[in-house]
């Protein structure tokens, strides 16, 4: 930071000098990041900020400053900005603590905790600005810092987890029209489970993928699967061709591994929604309050890397679709979340569903519901799977429908 910014004077802050600062937290090294930030609130006339980012798991609120104390997700008004997404202010003894989420697009990341004698209109965009800023700071550096890698988890990670959670997309994606959220358990043990998603233009790709066993070999078929789905999908490749090079690649590279999967296109203009099934649980449809029984059940198709000792290695994979309509939910899920059991206790379809539905009812957010339920999941487990739990929800809501 240089000597010009310490020297500013909290009280005519030049907005040129806010713009270079906050260029300059852009260059820094990662584990600076904490002190940096701390001095620019500084400048911008607070009395200091600190970065809290969600662990693995979005429990805990832990800070990039070793020194601070962590914060819980549920219990806390740290933990209250990250879930709701706004901002939220404490008092404490003579100054004002105010917390704001940091959010990329559709991910949460964790939240900024700025100390203010007072906050007016001014400081508060000040403040949001410097959010917006670190929220990409961090996006754009935990891709090749271990530092805000290792900050973020609470316990060592197996070999073959490390190796999938390398391959994971943010948890969540999407734009106003339509999102697409996911979340995996166990954590820090993952065997074969693993989701996928991306925006094309206006499609959104969605995967989902479950492979045989719970060790490095299962999910080395599953990270063949992903890359083999993302390698056609930019090539331009339909679905049955990207469901094809991943039978090609276990057929010569992994014979005696295969996948079950779910691989899907949503066309955020139209809703108009496609898939090809291998194996897998059927995706569930939710329109208003109601899970839509069956609605995107069709016959099953061999699992990936099982197509041509079933199918014949020229049969074609069959594209299933359906119209969606606004505000519908797709639900793609593995069978660890409703196979979950304590003791005879399974936590079930059902259980499953409504859970979905009610917390969608009370206005919680699609990331937010799903880090309820698989806390739920958990909680119903004795926070110990006996297989990978994944589930992936999508909503379209285009805009012409928003007030709806």
């Amino acid at each position: 930071m240089s000597d010009e910014f310490e020297s500013a004077g909290v009280s005519g802050l030049d907005e040129r000098l806010l713009e270079s600062m906050l260029a300059d937290v852009h260059a820094i090294v990662p584990y600076q990041l904490p002190g940096t930030v701390d001095r620019c609130a500084r400048v911008m006339g607070l009395s200091g900020a600190a970065v809290y980012l969600v662990d693995l798991q979005q429990r805990v609120l832990l800070p990039l400053d070793e020194q601070d104390a962590p914060y819980p997700v549920d219990h806390s008004a740290a933990g209250w900005a990250y879930r709701t997404l706004s901002v939220r202010v404490e008092e404490q003894l003579d100054e004002l603590l105010v917390w704001l989420p940091l959010v990329d697009g559709a991910e949460r990341l964790g939240v900024l905790g700025v100390r203010a004698e007072a906050m007016d209109a001014t400081r508060l965009r000040r403040c949001r600005l410097l959010a917006h800023t670190l929220s990409m700071v961090v996006t754009s550096k935990r891709t090749y810092s271990d530092w805000f890698v290792s900050r973020i988890r609470t316990r060592s990670m197996h070999v073959h987890t490390e190796m999938l959670r390398a391959l994971l997309p943010p948890r969540s994606i999407g734009t106003t029209s339509v999102t697409s959220t996911g979340v995996l358990e166990p954590a820090y043990d993952l065997g074969g489970d693993a989701f996928d998603h991306s925006l094309t233009r206006n499609v959104l790709h969605a995967a989902i993928f479950d492979s045989m066993g719970h060790d490095l070999a299962s999910g080395l078929t599953t990270a063949v699967a992903i890359a083999c789905c993302r390698n056609a999908r930019r090539s331009g490749a339909d679905l049955p061709d990207m469901i094809a090079s991943v039978d090609g690649a276990l057929g010569q590279w992994l014979p005696d591994q295969f996948c079950t999967g779910l691989v899907c296109q949503l066309d955020a203009e139209t809703g108009v929604l496609r898939w090809i099934n291998c194996g897998h649980p059927a995706p569930l449809l939710i329109r208003g309050q109601r899970v839509l029984d069956k609605a995107l059940e069709r016959p099953p198709q061999p699992p990936m890397g099982l197509h041509g000792l079933v199918g014949g290695a020229d049969a074609a994979r069959t594209v299933h679709e359906a119209a969606l309509q606004p505000g519908d939910r797709v639900l793609l899920y593995t069978d660890g979340v409703t196979e979950a059991r304590r003791g005879g206790d399974e936590f079930g379809l059902a259980r499953f569903t409504d859970f979905i539905i009610r917390s969608a009812a009370a206005g919680q957010r699609p990331a937010e519901i799903l880090r309820l339920l698989i806390h739920d999941i958990l909680d119903h487990h004795g926070e110990r799977l006996n297989d990978d739990a994944t589930i992936l929800l999508i909503e379209w809501r285009p805009q012409d429908h928003l007030s709806d």
